[in-house]
């Protein structure tokens, strides 16, 4: 027996690929079994070659693996793409329609199943990716029978007589394997997973979901890879909470029509990528002056412009904290896991309300559109704050002056009201402004307002600004990434711990502003500082660098073709550099 595997199905797009993959992962999530997805698909509509890669553990895993026991394939351009992460031992399970083939020479070892034809004489060829969950299901020693209440979900509503269709499909997959199979049919038959119930999710479910735990009502959002599934999500919940969802014209639309009504009072979000992040940019302004909170989840991707839409990146960290004209209060923040997303959703909320200014999350392709096992969120610690937003009733104002929304404060937060509370009118301006929020241009008045905003992040507190995974008082290396790369430089870690080296791990949530009395101790208790992200120019390690110094011992591991980083490539590139 084994404790973990990796499996791939691969085809075109638009051929159920997407479906076997939920259905062979969800199946093995419900018997308590660790997975971690992440699926490859090109940025059209229909066709391409499309991959699912999924692996299965019985401990928490966060990556994808290095290698590769199981592929699934429904053309020959699934095994020419795929072959060479096959591991010595590892099977190919081909349709037999497209006569498979694999290089010669190579210790693996191809099936040939019928997919196609056993679910044609089933009824219909659509089927044929149940016959390849039934052939995958022999190979790994399941009872048929784990499958039954996952087809029942999916297909259920189109009558019981497509559902025992689909379990006979995955039947007579399985039947044909065993034959194949012969004395070897338990040659990969995982340890029993521990049977407990878990969530399986991607990340952008996880942030939906933290947003309507976090009190948001009310999302403005354009579609885009690899954002739009945070509405999709939304569309379905917001309604049952007397919420909704609005897809705008465009970016612009969507973050103005959210700050607007954030300034009504309502928690609102708009969601995107890199290129709408840019069109937003004046908007994400307007909140920092007006001192309006407003949440925006930046879920990043290749770029720059269209650049790789369906594939991973990690360049847009200097945009977020740089991208506006003049100079704001701006938090951002960065999970790393799905657990963690839906928690971050729900402080950004609080964050933006207490700091009455504009929060972004920013996510990667591989934690939004990356499927994990969740464990069991915990409800009962999550507290909606909403700082010095006035509820109670306020007192006349002399001489019918003005409420004074841009108060000037020591800690650089102004009381905060609703619009239509009785003496709470004012000035809401997008030009400098003095207190009441009428303009003006008097120079005392902009260092006032300017301070005034500035001071509000110097003593901003984060739950957890860092995840540290520190073994050492003094270490060989300490590792730094954000984001969904945390999982690969755990595993490498371990690989160089092995090495005899000493090994701690920084893992920065929150970007801005930069947590450097956490980090800093940590860089300094270091010989070397390796940095690994998912862009070509460092802007992590750059960030280091302006934000604790020592830039003399710190190197990056840099990736930007658009795949995510592997634990391997994460030990090797880190050996070479020490």
């Amino acid at each position: 027996m084994i404790s973990q595997l990796s499996w791939k199905v691969g085809g075109q797009q638009g051929e159920g690929i997407e479906s076997t993959g939920e259905i062979f992962s969800i199946a093995l999530n419900r018997l308590g079994y660790y997975l971690y997805g992440y699926r490859h698909f090109s940025s059209r509509i229909k066709g391409g070659h499309t991959n699912n890669k999924i692996r299965v553990s019985t401990t928490q895993v966060r990556s994808i693996s290095d290698d590769l026991d199981i592929l699934v394939a429904f053309d020959q351009e699934t095994i020419d793409f795929n072959f060479h992460e096959l591991r010595d031992g590892g099977i190919v399970i081909a349709d037999a329609k497209f006569n498979p083939t694999i290089p010669e020479g190579s210790n693996v070892t191809l099936y040939a199943v019928p997919f196609t034809d056993i679910a044609t004489n089933l009824g219909t060829s659509l089927m044929k990716n149940m016959v390849a969950v039934g052939a995958s299901s022999a190979v790994l020693g399941l009872d048929i029978e784990v499958f039954q209440e996952v087809v029942e979900e999916i297909f259920g509503r189109k009558g019981q007589q497509v559902v025992e269709k689909n379990m006979d499909a995955v039947r007579a997959g399985a039947q044909f394997m065993k034959e194949q199979l012969g004395d070897n049919i338990q040659t990969m038959k995982l340890e029993k997973a521990d049977g407990k119930k878990r969530m399986y999710m991607i990340g952008n479910d996880a942030i939906a979901l933290g947003a309507l735990a976090g009190g948001a009502r009310f999302m403005a959002a354009y579609p885009i890879t690899p954002a739009s599934e945070i509405m999709e999500y939304l569309i379905k919940k917001l309604p049952a909470l007397g919420g909704t969802v609005i897809q705008t014209e465009d970016e612009i639309a969507a973050c103005t029509m959210a700050i607007g009504a954030n300034y009504g009072g309502v928690r609102t979000l708009t969601a995107s990528a890199g290129p709408g992040l840019s069109l937003m940019m004046e908007a994400i302004g307007l909140a920092g002056i007006t001192e309006t909170p407003v949440v925006i989840v930046d879920t990043q991707r290749g770029g720059p412009s269209t650049g790789l839409p369906t594939k991973q990146e990690q360049s847009d960290l200097m945009a977020m904290i740089y991208g506006t004209h003049g100079e704001i209060p701006k938090i951002v923040m960065a999970p790393s896991t799905v657990q963690e997303a839906f928690y971050d959703m729900v402080e950004a909320f609080n964050l933006a309300e207490e700091y009455q200014c504009p929060v972004i999350v920013l996510s990667d392709l591989q934690l939004s559109l990356g499927k994990q096992t969740v464990e069991p969120l915990e409800y009962d610690k999550i507290e909606i704050r909403r700082g010095k937003l006035v509820t109670g009733e306020l007192p006349e104002l002399p001489n019918k002056e003005n409420f004074k929304r841009y108060e000037v404060t020591e800690d650089g937060i102004s009381p905060r009201v609703l619009p239509g509370m009785k003496n709470g009118i004012h000035h809401v301006t997008g030009v400098e402004h003095a207190e009441t929020g009428k303009p003006s241009e008097v120079a005392s008045n902009r260092k006032a307002q300017m301070d005034k905003r500035l001071r509000k992040l110097k003593h901003l507190k984060f739950h957890v600004p860092v995840h540290k995974n520190v073994k050492h008082e003094e270490a060989d290396v300490l590792i730094v990434g954000f984001n969904s790369t945390r999982g690969a430089i755990e595993e490498a870690m371990e690989r160089l711990e092995l090495d005899g080296l000493k090994v701690n791990h920084a893992h920065i949530r929150l970007i801005h502003p930069f947590p450097t009395d956490e980090v800093l101790p940590l860089v300094q208790a270091a010989k070397k500082v390796i940095v690994v992200e998912h862009n070509a120019t460092g802007q992590l390690a750059n960030l280091l660098k302006m934000n604790v110094g020592h830039a003399d011992k710190i190197a990056s591991v840099l990736k930007y073709d658009g795949n995510p980083f592997l634990p391997n490539e994460v030990y090797t590139k880190c050996k070479e550099l020490l």
